[in-house]
């Protein structure tokens, strides 16, 4: 095997790992809406449910809505970055020994389009798990309000003032 078709089984075969790469993305998109999804259900199903001091499910709940919320916008960041490594150093790099650049000229062209455009499909993403993490916190402090002023009214009265 001569140089130049190695180069180019070695740019094929990065290639096919790029776009499974990008297929994961995806699927991992469909994991947290999913994972939102059932969280929203177990709090409407588990929101009657109090432990402890009236800590209810539904706080718990909006609890892990959050932290799933933050964890998919880390996500959608790191799998842009990744994707954008792998286009720049890796992919360009392997094109400059070829003629003919498909993917250096694509990327050229997705950089265009963002420069004329607000929105990508993956500040969509983002947006939509800041959307959900408002959400999960706005529960949070629904549920918590409260139990902070079962905690005010509790401290007042113990200092012999008048209660909340």
């Amino acid at each position: 095997m001569d140089r130049d078709e190695l180069i180019f089984k070695e740019y094929k075969l990065y290639s096919e790992q790029k776009e499974n790469f990008i297929d994961r993305n995806f699927n991992t998109n469909k994991f947290y809406m999913a994972a939102i999804v059932i969280i929203i259900f177990a709090m409407i199903y588990t929101g009657n449910i109090v432990f402890l001091n009236k800590i209810t499910a539904t706080l718990v709940f909006a609890f892990f809505g959050v932290t799933v919320s933050a964890l998919w916008w880390m996500n959608v960041d790191s799998y842009n970055t990744l994707i954008k490594i792998k286009y720049a150093n890796v992919i360009e790099k392997i094109e400059e020994k070829f003629p003919v650049q498909p993917f250096t000229d694509e990327y050229k062209g997705i950089e265009e389009y963002k420069k004329n455009k607000i929105f990508m499909f993956s500040d969509i993403q983002k947006l939509i798990a800041v959307i959900f993490a408002l959400f999960f916190f706005a529960v949070c402090i629904s549920e918590i309000t409260p139990i902070c002023a079962m905690i005010i009214d509790k401290i007042i009265n113990m200092k012999g003032g008048v209660g909340i």
